[in-house]
């Protein structure tokens, strides 16, 4: 049966920002799949209502409080996992992000602080992870990148250069790592979460938001946690060092609003 291979029964799967949004669904969705999850993010109180999700549906949750930018709490969740299951399988990337702001007011330790948080922490819990994840012979990573990875908006300079570097960094380690560890990103479109909620708080900006995707809709959670379940599980078993693009279709920003560059003078040309 085709469906059979969506299944990831008895893998154990570590994802972080696990608390909400994407975090959540992806971990939910692992677990209706049949794997036990390793639950991080900062905040405990979110974390054990995932949990408890996850054990209705008869999976093992290991709830790890951690904050990624302490490598430390890293080494503790790679420790907490190996302790408590003996290795890891499945691995997502998913705590990041970074405000939008003009180009000209990003200094140089708010780019540093972007590509910390958004490719140094996905990088050191993927290396602490991957000789475990070899040894146990099912090895997939799925890192969380964003349509402004490869779109251009005003704004995002720090954020869109962090996320591309992401998806570098993932087609440099599918190929190092082949054929032990797969390891791809999706880079995710506007999907409905708290992180976007100042944005669909409004209904004009939501709707403008959709008028420019042309499916019509923003992102479910559920959206992205079915694209990862089929680069986690067998179904994508011959796919590494993609990108996979989950956006509504989008080939331009949707983002509702336009941010002054700063800059004015002739006109180049």
């Amino acid at each position: 049966m085709i469906l059979d291979r969506f299944r990831v029964e008895g893998r154990v799967a570590v994802v972080t920002g696990a608390g909400r949004g994407i975090g959540r669904g992806i971990s939910i969705a692992l677990a209706e799949a049949g794997a036990d999850v390793v639950l991080a993010a900062r905040r405990e109180n979110t974390l054990r209502e995932v949990a408890s999700i996850i054990e209705e549906n008869g999976r093992r949750a290991l709830v790890v409080p951690t904050d990624v930018l302490d490598s430390e709490q890293l080494d503790r969740l790679v420790a907490r996992t190996l302790e408590e299951f003996g290795g890891a399988d499945l691995l997502v990337n998913n705590a990041g992000g970074t405000l939008p702001g003009p180009a000209l007011q990003c200094t140089d330790q708010q780019l540093d602080d972007a590509f910390h948080f958004n490719v140094t922490t996905a990088f050191h819990l993927t290396r602490a992870l991957a000789p475990s994840m070899a040894e146990r012979g099912h090895g997939a990573i799925v890192n969380i990148s964003s349509g402004l990875s490869h779109l251009v908006e005003n704004g995002f300079v720090a954020y869109g250069t962090a996320k591309a570097a992401m998806c570098h960094m993932t087609r440099l380690l599918a190929h190092e790592w082949a054929p032990h560890v797969r390891v791809n990103a999706i880079a995710v479109g506007a999907t409905e979460t708290d992180a976007l909620a100042m944005v669909t708080a409004d209904a004009s900006l939501t709707k403008q938001m959709e008028d420019l995707t042309p499916l019509g809709r923003l992102g479910t959670v559920e959206d992205i946690g079915a694209a990862a379940l089929y680069l986690l599980s067998d179904a994508g078993s011959w796919v590494t060092g993609k990108v996979l693009e989950v956006d509504g279709g989008t080939v331009d920003s949707n983002w509702p609003f336009t941010m002054p560059s700063g800059l004015s003078g002739p006109k180049g040309g």
